[in-house]
């Protein structure tokens, strides 16, 4: 059996490769790494061309973590601690919105989870030093924030709300990794279902009566912790099973 096509938001940035500087899509690989692992076949979808066609051939839908995204969206002006890309804002919110409409099995991760809240008609805190008095949602440069040695800048602890699909999926409390400065304000037609205990900076969001949608703040694939992602591939398969035994009737 064909493994589920999960699509991959990325980003287009300037690299050098080998002497020339050229515009490429990225996205680290540990994003791909964690959906082949979990049993998933990892397709990139850039940010130019934007179209919701793509979604025609896939079985699942990854938003991945980045930049900020515009306020704009949620009416207000730009933060000066703010890095906006417009491009990728106007192609992730179109496909999120598309995704949702389609009932696509789709998970966001970081800023995947704040373009969740912001299509879903949210909003977001541009700068969380300034709401919740410190930045230590951001993890010191150059670190792995689960690594056994390194400092314990960008780690905490979510709680989980008790009978939520994440709880039945992550339990009641885990610690996770960190790196972001703006956090979701308001979920939108989203259900916050975790919260940082220190701050109340919500870390995930759901939607119980879809498929699968599943937002969550922190970066699981550093990690050796790929639940969500498996939990993701799995919808994508039954999704996909379920396309092929209707094509067979």
């Amino acid at each position: 059996m064909r493994r589920p096509l999960i699509g991959m938001t990325a980003y287009a940035t300037n690299v050098r490769y080998n002497s020339n500087e050229v515009l490429a899509g990225m996205l680290p690989m540990s994003y791909v790494k964690a959906v082949h692992a979990t049993g998933g076949r990892a397709v990139l979808i850039t940010p130019d061309e934007p179209d919701v066609d793509v979604l025609d051939t896939l079985d699942g839908i990854v938003f991945s973590g980045g930049g900020d995204i515009d306020p704009r969206y949620w009416g207000e002006e730009l933060h000066p601690a703010a890095d906006v890309d417009e491009p990728r804002d106007t192609a992730e919110l179109m496909l999120m919105k598309a995704a949702l409409e389609r009932d696509l099995p789709l998970l966001g991760v970081c800023r995947g989870m704040q373009v969740m809240a912001v299509a879903a008609g949210g909003s977001l805190h541009q700068h969380l030093p300034d709401v919740i008095g410190h930045d230590r949602h951001r993890a010191a440069p150059g670190t792995d924030p689960l690594a056994a040695d390194s400092s314990a800048f960008g780690r905490h602890d979510v709680e989980v709300r008790p009978g939520s699909r994440a709880a039945a999926l992550l339990g009641e409390r885990l610690t996770v990794n960190s790196f972001h400065h703006q956090g979701v304000n308001d979920p939108g037609t989203f259900t916050a279902s975790g919260w940082c205990p220190d701050d109340r900076v919500i870390e995930i969001l759901e939607d119980p009566d879809r498929t699968f949608a599943l937002g969550v703040q922190w970066h699981p694939e550093r990690t050796g912790d790929l639940r969500v992602f498996a939990a993701l591939a799995e919808a994508a398969s039954r999704r996909s099973e379920a396309a092929r035994q209707a094509l067979a009737a």
